[in-house]
């Protein structure tokens, strides 16, 4: 049985809207471009994806046919919040709090990093 349709990006989905975020409107043989500087990838795939993203509300299309220029419809800020958000009510029971101590406990934070995260709480304390 196929998996339901989510509204949050796949793996395969967020490298396309890498590419759209820094490379700006983009046409699928640009996009298919700049996915292959990690892997390769069929055209027809790329495309394929671009449509499923289109009918999710990720990208938006202007033009048709092979004139076609692929955008991102959602802004990396609002992707990364939305899938933290799913990440945090789905393994964390709900607890950004317990997300951060998982990272703190697991070394996953540079000695900076930590330095930055005590600055920002510092911040909102005040």
């Amino acid at each position: 049985m196929p998996r339901p349709p989510t509204p949050h990006p796949t793996d395969g989905e967020l490298e396309i809207l890498r590419v759209l975020w820094t490379q700006g409107a983009s046409s699928l043989s640009t996009v298919c471009e700049e996915l292959r500087r990690e892997r390769n990838v069929a055209t027809t795939t790329v495309a394929s994806m671009l449509k499923i993203m289109l009918d999710k509300g990720l990208v938006k299309r202007s033009g048709a046919a092979r004139g076609a220029t692929w955008s991102a419809a959602v802004s990396h800020k609002s992707a990364a919040k939305r899938m933290v958000n799913k990440l945090v009510d789905h393994l964390f029971d709900g607890s950004a709090d317990r997300l951060v101590a998982h990272m703190i406990e697991g070394g996953q934070l540079t000695k900076k990093q930590l330095s930055e995260l005590r600055i920002l709480l510092n911040q909102e304390s005040h």
